[in-house]
């Protein structure tokens, strides 16, 4: 079975989701894994869809750009995926947050050692607090790391980086949710 991303970026209002998930439907494409959120005011989704065999994309693709004119989103797009499988995705085992006075490259440190070290960041969420000066800023990352991984080398290299970049940092093992 053939899988596209979605992602739409909007002004955010009520509404969207129930638009673009409409549209969907009238093509009976299943929605299967998702993240949404608002980002400095401007709704964001992505979306793994899996429309049936014999699927018109071009006229879903239609009823999609109907949907991003109508409500005036400033992306509505579906591309088409390589194949994964899904058993091979990683599981993450600790929570990294950095928080501190906001300025570029944070992002990029944190991401650069764990990248080094052949982590992979499975969800990654950063907000920047405004009201204080400077504004704050927060990272929060749920991280994998590889088996055989040394977790106190790890700790000392995120330690160098919140060091480098000013800020703080917290790292904890993750809780497993059951669904």
């Amino acid at each position: 079975m053939a899988h596209y991303a979605l992602t739409a970026v909007g002004r955010d209002r009520p509404g969207i989701v129930a638009a673009v998930s409409e549209a969907l439907l009238a093509h009976s494409v299943n929605i299967e894994d998702s993240q949404m959120t608002i980002l400095r005011g401007h709704f964001t989704m992505v979306l793994v869809v899996a429309p049936p065999e014999g699927a018109d994309l071009d006229r879903l693709r239609s009823d999609l750009d109907a949907v991003r004119e109508r409500l005036e989103l400033e992306v509505l797009g579906l591309s088409p995926l390589v194949e994964a499988d899904p058993a091979a995705e990683p599981s993450p085992t600790h929570i990294v947050t950095l928080y501190g006075a906001d300025h570029p490259g944070i992002v990029h440190a944190a991401a650069s050692a764990l990248a080094q070290r052949g982590v992979d960041i499975t969800d990654l969420t950063t907000k920047l607090v405004e009201g204080a000066d400077p504004p704050l800023y927060a990272l929060m990352m749920e991280i994998a790391p590889p088996g055989g991984a040394d977790p106190d080398e790890l700790e000392s290299a995120l330690r160098a980086v919140a060091h480098d970049q000013g800020v703080d940092l917290t790292i904890r093992p993750l809780e497993e949710d059951v669904l």
